[in-house]
């Protein structure tokens, strides 16, 4: 039996856009993921990217999908408690599977993760759309992704930032994005959360939440991390202008579809 959010941590997730949900997932699920991670970094798949500039140190490392191509991934999908963890957080009858998103920093990458939040990333529409980040190696706080309490409660949706190597491109366009504030010059107007966290322990935080994250300057700590999305009863296909990401083609959905085909198949 899963081991469900309590009623005050789905009230936290609610009210702050992101919650630390403690020992959420086992040992062996952990080694499993580990296992998985490192032979896609061994052979990543069609939407790898490095985001480290060549010639400075340590690697940050990027893909999708490794549901599709590892078995452990594919039966954490199907398999693990995540599915109602993200069922009981969203409150929603039935889950689809969107996406995962690997992020990998080896020790001395420098690259920052910068400030955003991911709907307006995403080809959706709807309020029910979780994020689950599961990290597989000891994470202290100064590593850990950053969020903004309660962001997600603002009511506005910031211009999508394409992350590549010496910068950003900005290609999405929506009359509802607008340019994102400097939030490392207003961090006395805001409230950040982050954890100590233990492989085992997952940040579960709402598509609007926004986040960012440091380098790892650790001279020897790997930060493995493995993101995976969950929609929800009101999730629909939306039409965007420009770039999404990921890039996910062939599924057939037309603007307000609902979020269920074999590509983001649903799973509870």
């Amino acid at each position: 039996m899963a081991t469900l959010p309590t009623d005050p941590e789905v009230a936290r997730y609610r009210e702050d856009g992101a919650v630390c949900l403690r020992g959420a997932f086992d040992a062996g699920w952990i080694e499993r993921l580990r296992e998985a991670v490192d032979a896609d970094m061994a052979t990543p798949g069609p939407m790898v990217r490095v985001n480290t500039p060549d010639g400075a140190p340590g690697l940050f490392f990027v893909d999708f999908q490794l549901w599709q191509r590892h078995a452990a991934a594919r039966a954490f999908v199907y398999e693990s408690p995540a599915r109602e963890i993200a069922a009981r957080l969203m409150g929603s009858r039935e889950v689809v599977y969107y996406h995962d998103h690997l992020l990998v920093k080896e020790p001395g990458t420098r690259e920052r993760t910068p400030w955003h939040h991911d709907q307006p990333y995403y080809p959706i529409d709807g309020a029910q759309i979780v994020s689950l980040w599961l990290p597989l190696d000891p994470v202290d706080r100064a590593t850990c992704v950053e969020y903004v309490k309660g962001s997600h409660r603002w009511g506005r949706w910031f211009q999508p930032k394409f992350f590549k190597k010496g910068g950003v491109d900005l290609e999405v366009q929506d009359p509802r994005f607008e340019p994102l504030p400097d939030l490392d010059a207003e961090r006395d107007r805001h409230e950040f959360l982050a954890w100590d966290m233990e492989p085992g322990d997952v940040i579960a935080f709402h598509a609007l939440t926004l986040h960012g994250a440091s380098g790892n300057l650790s001279s020897a700590r790997r930060r493995r991390a493995w993101a995976t999305r969950w929609c929800g009863d009101d999730a629909r296909y939306a039409a965007r202008v420009g770039q999404v990401s990921p890039p996910l083609e062939g599924h057939g959905l037309k603007p307000g579809d609902r979020l269920e085909c074999e590509m983001f198949p649903r799973v509870l």
